[in-house]
């Protein structure tokens, strides 16, 4: 039961990175983000800072969706 607690929790700081991002760098001026990790692109900088992001809160969703599932079959 603790390790879906702290997958949950690392989840959550990918999420909070993705949507952090696009506010962090300025889009403009590729010095804000050509050292970063994927770049220097800048479609690289954001798959490589935001695609975690997007896989973990679509596996948050799923995990949700379904475990809500087997509490409705299992009530009834």
């Amino acid at each position: 039961m603790w390790w879906r607690i702290s997958l949950f929790i690392v989840g959550l700081y990918f999420v909070v990175r993705a949507v952090a991002e696009p506010f962090v760098i300025d889009f403009g001026d590729p010095a804000t983000y050509q050292n970063d990790w994927g770049g220097p692109n800048l479609l690289g900088v954001l798959a490589v800072h935001m695609g975690p992001g997007v896989l973990a809160a679509a596996l948050m969703l799923l995990w949700i969706r379904r475990r809500r599932r087997i509490l409705a079959a299992a009530n009834g």
